[in-house]
């Protein structure tokens, strides 16, 4: 399956292109409401079911399915917001082939099980009012299917459009999906989101020239040792520790870049937390920092540097850092929690191979312009990675990857139990710790990320940020080539 991830915009335009190269906007519609009733049917027992159709394409769509689930021998009747004779463009033919029975919205009907809402899709631009907020307010999602996005959700962020929405079990959209399926909170409303090949042309698709992907292993390669690999050659990643009581976050971030795979993790610590941390630090090494020059001379010879977690946002902190970043030349920087701070609000360039991983609010101290002109996080995504000139993680409920060239990656594992502490500093780790062994920045962020995802996947309720570390073995052994995957004992 494709991980492209499309705009509205460029679906009318994939729509305009496909009638074009001759493949009819009526067969882009017959091959999408037979697609909806064919995942309907493989997905529920035959029941009462009322399609909702619309006034426009997507209400067609709802009428070509009607007919198909009608064909298969289900008990299905359409309940229509304008009458036939009031439809327009393909939505007419497709209503008119309808035998079946037909009511109007609101007006009295058959008991349904099952509701089909195919009133309006991705492009809706008003809040529901009327029969259609009134169904969306009452109806649960275990009784709908929804046709391209549930009514009422913008297809390019994912928000509803005013009070209330409809809310699905299952969507099914055509060609790909659309950032609603993605972002949250419409991600949660879509339910199970089926994406259906209607016939457009793929050359059609290509040439939109798509930059937004829902973030898969597809997407990007894991950095794997050959049998005669030693640790030197699998990189060396140093984080920035806080001072004393303020080592722990440096200490998640080691784990978690060990974990990952980098041949050696040290963790440069001032003077005050270096017994701190000896305590707790085994396998990672501990390097006591002297000054501005400790952090240059890091930043210098390691492959990947982690700073920010619990470092520190006084003026001397903010010297230390600026070494980092200034040393030359210098390895790719993770920077995180009080590194953006620091760099609040940020005002020039980083290097391309740097990686920002603020959450929102971080977010709006760095980019105050960017986040009150965004209208979406893939937008502020983009912007701030431009801006910044690096890669940019914004981590949330909608975690979205951007690369200074456009590219961005919406990511879509995870659970709201990695809302705990420390947690950010594991991706952080988990990031450098990729990059350390000659991932790509942008790869490796959206790698950590979809990793991170599925570790909190793993273990659910209950994990804390020092369990997250020790689930990646299990993650990278299902993702290895067959002749590094653990076999079972016998």
């Amino acid at each position: 399956m494709s991980r492209e991830i499309i705009t509205v915009e460029q679906m009318r335009a994939i729509d305009a292109a496909s009638a074009q190269a001759g493949v009819a906007t009526r067969t882009l519609m017959e091959n999408a409401g037979r697609a909806v009733a064919e995942a309907i049917v493989q997905r529920f027992p035959q029941q009462r079911t009322a399609v909702l159709c619309g006034p426009g394409n997507n209400g067609g769509d709802g009428w070509v399915a009607a007919r198909a689930l009608r064909q298969m021998g289900w008990p299905v009747w359409v309940e229509t917001l304008v009458p036939r004779e009031a439809l327009t463009g393909d939505a007419t033919s497709a209503a008119a082939a309808f035998e079946g029975d037909v009511y109007s919205v609101g007006e009295d009907s058959p008991m349904a099980d099952l509701f089909v809402d195919a009133l309006f899709g991705a492009g809706l631009s008003r809040p529901l009012e009327g029969d259609s907020a009134r169904l969306a307010a009452m109806l649960p999602a275990s009784r709908v299917v929804a046709v391209d996005v549930p009514s009422g959700i913008k297809g390019d962020d994912g928000n509803p459009l005013g009070g209330v929405c409809f809310e699905a079990a299952l969507t099914v959209t055509f060609v790909r999906k659309k950032p609603a399926h993605v972002l949250m909170p419409g991600r949660a409303w879509c339910g199970e989101v089926v994406v259906a090949d209607i016939g457009a042309p793929e050359s059609v698709v290509a040439a939109q020239n798509i930059t937004l992907f829902e973030n898969d292993p597809s997407l990007w390669s894991l950095p794997w040792p050959e049998l005669d690999t030693h640790k030197h050659e699998r990189g060396h990643v140093i984080v920035a520790s806080g001072g004393r009581a303020r080592t722990g976050a440096a200490r998640l971030s080691a784990q978690a870049a060990l974990r990952a795979g980098a041949g050696l993790v040290t963790v440069v610590s001032p003077g005050d937390a270096i017994a701190e941390n000896a305590a707790q630090l085994t396998a990672i090494m501990l390097r006591e920092a002297d000054g501005a020059p400790s952090y240059a001379e890091a930043a210098r010879t390691a492959q990947a540097m982690v700073i920010g977690p619990a470092f520190g946002a006084s003026d001397a902190h903010y010297k230390l850092l600026c070494a980092a970043v200034d040393a030359k030349p210098r390895c790719p920087l993770v920077l995180d929690a009080d590194a953006i701070t620091l760099l609040a609000p940020l005002t020039h360039g980083l290097d391309a191979r740097d990686v920002l991983t603020p959450h929102v609010g971080e977010f709006r101290r760095a980019f105050p312009g960017i986040w009150s002109n965004a209208s979406d996080p893939i937008e502020a995504a983009r912007a701030a990675a431009a801006y910044a000139r690096c890669v940019v993680l914004l981590k949330g409920a909608s975690t979205v990857i951007a690369a200074p060239d456009g590219r961005v990656v919406a990511n879509t594992t995870g659970t709201p139990f990695l809302a705990t502490a420390g947690s950010g500093d594991v991706l952080a780790g988990l990031i450098a710790g990729l990059i350390g062994q000659g991932m790509e920045s942008f790869e490796a962020a959206s790698a950590g990320a979809w990793l991170h995802g599925k570790a909190g996947e793993s273990l659910g309720p209950g994990l804390t940020a020092d369990d997250l570390p020790g689930i990646l073995p299990m993650l990278f052994n299902e993702l290895a080539p067959s002749a590094l995957r653990r076999k079972p004992l016998r």
